[in-house]
């Protein structure tokens, strides 16, 4: 998958551009807050449209304006070309094609262009709390599967719904103390998140299973040594089955007025040379981890759907030490890549293009 062109207008600090792009490696050189980010941004949004900077939308669109319009072509490995176009509005009322065909639901974008970003942020994946780790592996199993969003979607509305029906039953002492109807309305609830939250447990078990090696082999790569790297999914309801989990949390379900077990709740462990790598590993050690875990889910992806996703690397080798940024030079999964340095590219890096950034505009290097 490849993005050959990507167009902008009055999206972040740019007017406008106009870019074209190589199909290996194009580096997005310029000074901290020029717009080497936002180009980057605009790639990924195409691809999910969410921002991977965590925003609300309408920041997308540059100040002062009304409408942001976004336009790239993407030429897929079976040589297929497909053109993807959004406009944002401050109204709301975003629009969105694919082939000048408006999509009737955001999720039918998903699979149309696939991106992995690697950012410093990532470093929230290992010191941030259980939230940040659950959206990386939901977002993987996503990103392997676009069907896998309906049941992400479906897990997430019951879980809403329920939590919403016990704050409308209000404070009880104990499950006893619920009416006939409430217990058989609380029954169907905990039957449909049992299912819909049991096939999605499933998914990330098996997600983490294929990752664990991957994990270990790209830390190995990037740190240069062997490395026990340890991923473990393993939630207390899975174990006795989600069913009975509910079932014995319902009086403190009643009392707290929400669902304190089921997959919103989990947490992924990750440990280094056996011990926690949020609290125990150093800095250096927790990056390298965020980077194994992008990098092997990347070639996850890449071996499930059957060509690599656009890889964007966000000012992440000036976050690295010389030796680890070489290392993840050295061991670049093929592809398209996009590059942004605020402080030139280290010896190692052979980029086919390189695009310098300033105030909003783009100039290719003589």
């Amino acid at each position: 998958m490849i993005v050959e062109h990507l167009e902008l207008t009055n999206f972040r600090n740019y007017v406008a551009a106009d870019i074209r792009f190589t199909p290996g490696t194009t580096a997005l050189i310029g000074s901290n807050g020029q717009g080497k980010t936002n180009l980057a941004e605009a790639l990924t949004f195409l691809a999910t449209l969410d921002s991977f900077r965590g925003v609300p939308l309408d920041t997308l669109i540059r100040n002062g304006q009304e409408t942001a319009i976004l336009r790239a072509r993407v030429r897929h490995a079976d040589g297929r070309e497909v053109l993807i176009e959004a406009e944002l509005s401050r109204t709301g009322r975003n629009r969105v094609q694919v082939n000048k065909q408006r999509l009737v639901r955001a999720r039918d974008l998903l699979g149309v262009m696939r991106t992995t970003v690697f950012s410093p942020d990532d470093l929230v994946l290992v010191k941030g709390g259980p939230g940040e780790r659950r959206r990386f592996l939901d977002d993987a199993l996503v990103a392997i599967a676009a069907r896998n969003d309906t049941l992400r979607r479906e897990v997430d509305r019951i879980v809403r719904q329920r939590n919403a029906f016990l704050k409308q039953i209000g404070w009880k002492p104990s499950a006893s103390a619920l009416s006939a109807d409430e217990a058989l309305t609380l029954d169907v609830w905990d039957d449909k998140l049992a299912d819909a939250g049991g096939q999605w447990g499933d998914a990330r078990a098996h997600l983490v299973a294929q990752l664990q090696p991957m994990v270990t082999v790209a830390y190995e790569d990037l740190a240069n040594k062997a490395t026990p790297v340890d991923l473990v999914y393993e939630p207390e309801w899975r174990r006795i089955g989600l069913a009975h989990a509910l079932a014995a949390a319902r009086a403190e379900d009643l009392r707290r007025g929400l669902t304190t077990s089921g997959p919103h709740r989990d947490d992924l462990e990750m440990s280094l040379n056996g011990l926690p790598s949020r609290t125990q590993a150093s800095q250096g050690e927790q990056r390298t981890l965020a980077l194994a875990l992008r990098l092997a889910t990347h070639r996850l992806v890449t071996d499930q759907v059957g060509s690599p996703p656009v890889l964007v690397l966000d000012d992440v080798l000036s976050e690295l030490d010389p030796d680890r940024a070489t290392a993840l030079l050295a061991h670049m999964p093929g592809g398209q890549v996009i590059i942004t340095s605020a402080s030139g590219l280290p010896a190692a890096a052979h980029p086919d293009r390189i695009l310098h950034i300033a105030s909003g505009t783009v100039a290719e290097q003589a």
